[in-house]
């Protein structure tokens, strides 16, 4: 039927195949979606589809006045308990946009492209903040199973904190996104250090990218060994269970990479089970082609994929979102006040992250480092630091760069919005000039930018009020 793994497939409340959706899902507009897309798209339109059938409606005879309804109850209606703010709006709306465009009909009742069917608080609900001392506690209770009082709990099995803590890790230093992190190969870990040796630099393939536009990102030499550590510890061992059991025999598909070509423009050449070669680009290799690529070890072949499950087999990108979801269900269990400070409103108990917070986080905190070096290396003048960034380029754009973003004014639009309406040296200028503190200790002008600006998790000098409370 065309069909392929992964693709959705739609029943109707009475459990008959829609044909009209199945061709949907086997069009080259819903084939160039990515893997993600499809999958959300199509917990989309079910929600749609089981709205327009509470209605007797057929959804190509869905009419403008039906999606107003719709949009109405999703983002506005008191009585739905989990409404969606504009962001998760916008993307439905383009889920439907393709869905009745494909399907011929007209006047379409939305259009993405009209203002009208668009929400205008889209962005301001996705960006998420935290403070690196904040990072540290999500972390530590998090991950790696800590109690409030910062000692490691007696229950806590972390058969997998190392991979865990090494991935944010990487994240949080690089501001790489969920899956472009999440599908890098072994060899493409970032192994040459700059000058200083502070900082490795890696390549991120186009084909895991938004824009599908490689670009260059920076990793810190601590985030690089946490990496090597799990290469050396979880991951070893996880890979020489799955040989021991065979489950790498049992897999539907396996390329063995008999090598990787240097230059501008790598390849990857591989043998399958069946003998056929093949190569391809790295930067043009998707996340579900990586799944299949494997390496000759000495007891077997072992997978290229970074990141693998317990069983010792890749762990999908989205897989990354249940792991956030329990180190913040174990942050709100450990932090969890009790009495009358459970329901103050105005004071946050429990750091919440997700994959994106970390490229958040790293915007901000680059943000703040690029100014800090500004003013304290070179001591310019607010008319020298323009000359400057005529030359060389303020660290708006310097971080648009590092988040590959095409369009500087998004990255101050949308990731930085808390602190676009702050003055960034007079915040550096309350930091003690002559002091002889290292740049990397910003945790007191994190403090004073998350007390004055609304949107950033602070959160460690309220567990030490709490601590000291509860002593």
């Amino acid at each position: 039927m065309g069909l392929r793994p992964g693709d959705p497939v739609f029943l109707s409340p009475d459990f008959r195949v829609d044909a009209d959706l199945l061709d949907l899902v086997r069009s080259s507009e819903f084939r160039r979606l990515e893997q993600e897309s499809k999958r959300n798209y199509a917990t989309d339109y079910r929600l749609l589809l089981d709205f327009l059938w509470s209605r007797g409606v057929r959804w190509p005879e869905a009419r403008r006045q039906d999606l107003r309804d719709y949009r109405s109850w999703r983002c506005d209606a008191p009585e739905n308990p989990r409404r969606i703010g504009g962001s998760k709006w916008n993307r439905e709306a383009a889920a439907f946009t393709l869905l009745f465009k494909w399907a011929g009909v007209s006047p379409l009742p939305v259009d993405v492209g009209q203002r009208e069917d668009r929400a205008p608080d889209a962005g301001k609900d996705r960006v998420s903040w935290l403070t690196p001392r904040t990072w540290r506690l999500w972390m530590d209770i998090g991950l790696r199973g800590h109690t409030r009082g910062g000692l490691p709990a007696a229950e806590w099995a972390g058969r997998t904190e190392t991979r865990n803590t090494a991935f944010v890790g990487l994240l949080l230093s690089s501001g790489l996104r969920r899956q472009e992190g999440g599908a890098l190969l072994t060899f493409e870990v970032p192994r040459q250090m700059l000058q200083r040796g502070r900082y490795s630099h890696g390549q991120v393939p186009a084909a895991l990218t938004r824009t599908k536009k490689g670009r260059t990102y920076y990793a810190s030499v601590e985030s690089v060994r946490d990496v090597e550590t799990y290469e050396r510890s979880e991951r070893a061992w996880a890979v020489r269970r799955a040989q021991e059991e065979g489950r790498y025999d049992r897999l539907p598909m396996m390329r063995i990479i008999t090598a990787v070509t240097r230059g501008l423009k790598p390849k990857v050449r591989w043998v399958d089970r069946n003998g056929v070669e093949g190569e391809q680009a790295l930067s043009l290799l998707t996340w579900r082609e990586r799944q299949w690529l494997f390496t000759e070890g000495p007891d077997g072949p072992e997978p290229a994929w970074l990141w693998l499950t317990e069983r010792g087999l890749p762990m999908d990108p989205h897989s990354w979102n249940g792991v956030f979801r329990t180190a913040n269900s174990r942050c709100e269990e450990i932090l969890r006040p009790t009495g009358s400070q459970l329901w103050n409103v105005h004071r946050a108990y429990a750091p919440y992250a997700t994959p994106h917070s970390g490229r958040h986080s790293m915007a901000l905190y680059m943000l703040v480092v690029l100014n800090e070096l500004l003013e304290r290396k070179y001591g310019l003048s607010p008319e020298e630091r323009r000359d400057f960034a005529l030359l060389f380029g303020d660290p708006w754009f310097l971080v648009q760069t590092l988040l590959g973003h095409a369009d500087v004014e998004l990255t101050k639009r949308i990731y930085l919005a808390p602190v676009t309406h702050l003055r960034l040296s007079s915040i550096l200028a309350s930091v003690d000039e002559t002091s002889s503190r290292r740049v990397e200790d910003l945790d007191g002008v994190f403090a004073r930018i998350a007390r004055e600006t609304s949107g950033i998790q602070d959160l460690d000098a309220s567990l030490d009020e709490r601590l000291a409370d509860a002593g």
